[in-house]
């Protein structure tokens, strides 16, 4: 059996058997906001690490799903329709923000998507007969899928982690698929791939509409978790925080996305607990790792642990070579 195979098999036993070995429900809790940050961060990373365009207004999608879903709820819709609602606005509203933002791409797709960003945020904080302006919209109670109660840490969890492992498992296809061969493609080399035929413009709206439908999903399980959502869920500080977990742990893998939003809410909402000046160490981890490991954790470890492996193989064909 090949290393990866173990090691998926061992995340695969950790990750079903966390309410059993965490200290308490509040350190569930924490692995669910881990879960659901990470479909987040996997939304957003199929525009950074396979498109190659950087995006600063990702909050406001994940607000407008979850101010959707609030809002249904309140209004007296069931749960089914709530989230089917959520679902659409999320991609109509990032087929508007793909049709705005799509017109440039490097520093101009930063600053339209941040523009669209702070509009997002704006009308959340000013539109009260909506959103209820700084006091936001509380919901009560969570739905139960085919019966089993999800009102409990470890019933969220388990949720949670079933639509985690369905993000992640579509991530993986659509990034193996020929669209998102093609999606690097125009990543990497644009001109060539306009000149072979491609469109260029549609391989990107349709990397938005799929980035778009996992933040909206991310943006749903958010307010069920904190049953409660304000204007400060689509601040850019929630963007620049998504982005952080993608460029930490290694944007343009898989597995960089979730160990970036591991790092992230750890030190939010378990370290942050212990040291004051928490955000002086995010930034401290984050400096260490631009400059230590320039890719992110998951690349830069994999190649210090090639590199470690190589010395130690010659080391091992030195030695035996000395007789």
């Amino acid at each position: 059996m090949s290393t990866r195979l173990i090691a998926l098999a061992v995340a695969f036993v950790a990750l079903f058997t966390v309410p059993y070995w965490m200290p308490g429900v509040y350190y569930v809790n924490v692995a669910s906001q881990i879960l659901f940050y990470a479909v987040f961060a996997l939304g957003l990373n199929v525009l950074v690490g396979y498109a190659g365009l950087v995006s600063l207004g990702h909050a406001g999608l994940f607000g407008i799903a979850a101010y959707a879903t609030g809002y249904m709820l309140q209004n007296g819709f069931g749960h089914v329709p709530a989230i089917l609602v959520a679902l659409v606005l999320g991609l109509v509203a990032m087929a508007i923000y793909a049709v705005l933002s799509l017109r440039s791409t490097g520093i101009g797709f930063i600053m339209i998507t941040l523009a669209i960003g702070e509009i997002l945020w704006g009308l959340a904080y000013r539109w009260i007969s909506m959103t209820g302006g700084d006091n936001g919209i509380s919901l009560h109670g969570r739905p139960a899928p085919f019966g089993i109660d999800v009102n409990t840490a470890n019933g969220f969890y388990y949720m949670t982690l079933v639509v985690f492992l369905a993000a992640v498992l579509s991530v993986a296809i659509f990034v193996r698929s020929p669209l998102g061969a093609a999606l690097k493609g125009t990543r990497d080399q644009p001109r060539r791939m306009n000149a072979l035929g491609y469109h260029v413009w549609a391989i990107r709206f349709w990397a938005c509409l799929f980035s778009g439908l996992l933040t909206a999903v991310s943006g749903i399980l958010f307010v069920y978790y904190t049953q409660f959502i304000s204007p400060q869920t689509l601040a850019l500080t929630s963007s620049a925080e998504v982005l952080l977990m993608v460029i930490s742990g290694g944007a343009g893998t898989l597995l960089g996305p979730i160990v970036g939003a591991g790092v992230v809410v750890v030190v939010k909402s378990v370290v942050s607990g212990f040291i004051t000046r928490w955000n002086f160490l995010l930034g401290a981890i984050f400096v260490a790792i631009v400059i230590l490991m320039p890719e992110g954790l998951v690349p830069g470890s994999a190649r210090l642990w090639r590199l470690f492996w190589r010395k130690a193989g010659q080391r091992s064909a030195k030695a035996e070579a000395k007789p």
